[in-house]
């Protein structure tokens, strides 16, 4: 970008005759002279604020900027995640012409699947595109797959079990953008995947939301899916408000069948209440603490 700043050359004098050149001289005299706020050269009063030469490279820097603007809005948008909201769609771009063909970029599929009745997995039938480096530079184990011969590497296709379509596609647009639109469900759903393929700080943003939407009602299935995933943040902060509130959530059916599917978790929720009724009583006691 250009920086330097162009001085005005003299305007060369002509001779009109005796008269109209005292003529001149008087009007410029009683001209008011003050000076540019940019190369601080004086300019007539006129001029409005500024010289005509700092106005110009003023006008041109202007443009620059938003060349460079423009410039960056096309490379973030090459590196934008597409992929078709719904079969319907995908089969309409399937068929358009190259002209209106969305491009994706892509060098690698990723596709949603699920365990059907009899425990075999069914892939969805719309697999969302994304590149292998991409993928690579988010995720040590998309790199691990990627980069060495295995057998998603050779097909050019992930298969992603136990997920949805609209959570696969928006673990992936993530990884691109480092955006998403999050509900608990959603945010529930993104930090199991970034848990599974160790995308750190995708966790830690689902980890965040989760707390923000955290109270003493839903504090124990919060623990509870915690434990499960790793969520440490999530884990403490749910267990905090469970303390918190401990008569009441014993009386709720979410604390009966936490003790039957998974009874652990309740006696680490016991011996943690235990732990801080202890603390409790030793600050409050002087002696016993003595």
């Amino acid at each position: 970008m250009r920086r330097h700043h162009r001085r005005r050359s003299s305007t060369p004098s002509v001779d009109f005759g005796e008269d109209e050149g005292d003529d001149e001289e008087e009007e410029t005299s009683s001209e008011a002279r003050m000076k540019c706020v940019s190369c601080k050269e004086d300019y007539s009063s006129r001029d409005a604020g500024t010289c005509r030469e700092c106005y110009e490279e003023a006008s041109e820097t202007e443009e620059e900027l938003k060349r460079e603007i423009e410039d960056l809005k096309s490379k973030v948008n090459f590196l934008r995640f597409w992929a078709p909201p719904d079969p319907l769609h995908h089969l309409h771009h399937q068929r358009s012409s190259s002209t209106n063909t969305v491009p994706f970029f892509s060098d690698v599929v990723l596709v949603a699947s699920h365990d059907d009745e009899n425990g075999k997995s069914t892939p969805h039938p719309v697999p969302v595109p994304a590149n292998r480096a991409v993928l690579a530079s988010r995720s040590p184990v998309f790199r691990a797959m990627l980069e060495n011969e295995m057998e998603e590497s050779l097909s050019g296709t992930i298969k992603i079990s136990d997920v949805s379509y609209d959570a696969l596609r928006a673990f992936v647009t993530y990884l691109y953008t480092a955006d998403a639109c999050l509900d608990e469900l959603m945010a529930c759903d993104l930090l199991v995947l970034a848990e599974k393929y160790q995308v750190k700080h995708l966790k830690t943003y689902c980890e965040k939301f989760l707390i923000s939407k955290l109270n003493w009602e839903n504090s124990l299935p919060n623990y509870a899916f915690a434990h499960q995933h790793n969520a440490k943040n999530l884990l403490d902060a749910a267990l905090s408000l469970i303390m918190e509130n401990m008569d009441k959530l014993s009386k709720r059916e979410e604390y009966k069948e936490l003790v039957e599917k998974d009874p652990r978790l309740v006696v680490e929720i016991y011996e943690a209440y235990l732990s801080k009724q202890v603390n409790t009583a030793v600050h409050k006691d002087p002696v016993a603490k003595a």
